[in-house]
């Protein structure tokens, strides 16, 4: 067979896969144009509709004040969750790095394997003794707790009842199990009963709220809750993500602040709030071999307290160890972590100083900004929401308080309902009463300037 014959026949299938290849490349090429316009368009949208949510750029550790990237000076910071200022407290700061040089950073592994170490178990101990329950399991996130709490409770035969306001995470969670899902009006006792009554045929039943509502600052009627579920039967389940560290006389959450600790069965929380979301110090040295060496404090040491956790009786915390989706498969949290977690519990449980400085911040707060014209959501809970209804309204006025030197954040849909735009403050026990002043001071002349007050 001559040269030229093998390549004639040999042309004809290359050429066939050459031409499908070119086939498959374009249609790849006009999924992806396609799928770009798509995306694009819609954030064209967002931007149109004012509610486009950018990123301001914190140059410093979080607390009371800030540096903001572009911004010039001292920054007043009235839009954390950091209630109880506890982001940087010296002794939350060191114990992260305590556990840092013992534990090391991380142990690259889940808990059931080898990722378990003994301070895991105290500061779930710790957490059971705060919240006076049987046990605790630590997860990343509340996030995750409440992703990874009803499909195991619930099943089939089950049915769960959530208020309809109630956070994304606890609304994600509850689409993942296979109970009859009811929703009630937001802290509607009647309508409460009415679905109770619905789902009274169910093998388990499971009243939902969370303890504080964090866009509005307002508290669940617990008691009433309570009282309901006990005359139908039914588990009372509390997110208390707003609430813990600082309501109630020694901090222990809305549970203890309305007396109904000993008729709520399981609370999910975090340590990402109240406890210390951040903290953060620069570190003189760090450790090789044992022996400390001088860095010139040009490293930054950051700790992050993103861990949520589930108290409640110990068969459902055995059985969420068992079968819980985010525990079973997400590695443990970091010793650091635990490490500073574990001493901001210890604090609290230690005394409720911090936690009772909270009530005549927010008041102050609270009274000077309603005498000023505003209209603040809520009542007397440190989330103080300043409603404005208009998305736009909130964005600018926002960055108009970061001119004058006050960091807030305009909240608007799908965060919030539509027309219910608003910038939710939040004070911190890091504030001082001088702190407070300049800020509803600067809520003032923008008001003024806007047309918010007169």
């Amino acid at each position: 067979m001559s040269l030229r014959t093998v390549i004639r026949q040999l042309h004809a299938p290359l050429k066939g896969v050459l031409q499908s290849q070119a086939l498959i490349s374009r249609r790849t090429y006009s999924a992806a144009a396609q799928a770009r316009s798509v995306l694009e368009n819609e954030l064209d949208t967002i931007r149109a509709a004012g509610t486009w949510k950018g990123e301001r750029v914190i140059t410093s550790k979080q607390g009371a004040h800030i540096s903001v990237d572009g911004s010039h000076g001292d920054i007043l910071n009235f839009c954390a969750n950091n209630y109880l200022g506890l982001s940087s407290h010296p002794e939350v700061i060191q114990a992260g790095i305590d556990a840092l040089q013992k534990y090391g950073a991380g142990l690259s592994s889940v808990r059931f394997i080898c990722g378990t170490q003994d301070l895991h178990k105290t500061l779930e101990q710790k957490l059971a003794q705060f919240h006076e329950r049987e046990d605790c399991i630590l997860y990343a996130s509340c996030f995750d707790a409440n992703a990874g709490l009803f499909e195991v409770l619930l099943g089939p035969d089950d049915a769960v009842v959530s208020d309809e306001l109630n956070h994304a995470s606890i609304i994600d969670g509850i689409r993942l199990c296979r109970a009859k899902r009811l929703r009630y009006k937001h802290m509607d006792l009647n309508d409460l009963e009415e679905k109770l009554k619905e789902s009274q045929s169910s093998r388990l039943r499971l009243v939902v709220t969370d303890g504080v509502f964090s866009m509005d600052g307002d508290v669940a009627p617990l008691v009433g809750i309570c009282d309901l579920a006990e005359q139908y039967g039914a588990l009372v389940f509390i997110d208390e993500c707003h609430a813990t560290g600082f309501l109630g006389h020694r901090g222990r959450g809305t549970d203890e602040l309305l007396g109904v600790m000993d008729r709520v069965h399981i609370v999910n929380s975090t340590l990402g709030k109240a406890l210390g979301g951040a903290a953060g110090k620069y570190l003189d040295y760090f450790m090789i071999s044992g022996e400390k060496s001088t860095l010139n404090k040009i490293y930054n040491f950051q700790i992050l307290l993103i861990c949520g956790y589930t108290v409640g009786p110990k068969p459902l915390i055995d059985l969420l160890r068992q079968r819980s989706r985010p525990y079973l498969f997400s590695n443990s949290l970091p010793p650091p972590v635990v490490g500073s977690a574990t001493r901001a519990v210890e604090l609290l449980l230690a005394s409720n100083e911090i936690a009772q400085t909270m009530v005549a911040k927010t008041m102050r707060f609270r009274n000077n900004m309603t005498q000023a014209g505003f209209t603040i959501a809520g009542a007397a809970h440190p989330i103080c929401p300043v409603m404005l209804g208009d998305a736009r309204l909130a964005s600018v006025i926002a960055d108009d308080m970061l001119k004058l030197g006050v960091y807030v954040i305009g909240f608007s849909y799908p965060v919030v309902p539509k027309g219910k735009a608003r910038i939710r403050v939040q004070i911190s026990a890091a504030h001082t009463d001088s702190d407070i002043d300049r800020a509803v001071d600067a809520f003032i002349q923008t008001g003024r300037k806007h047309g918010v007050i007169s």
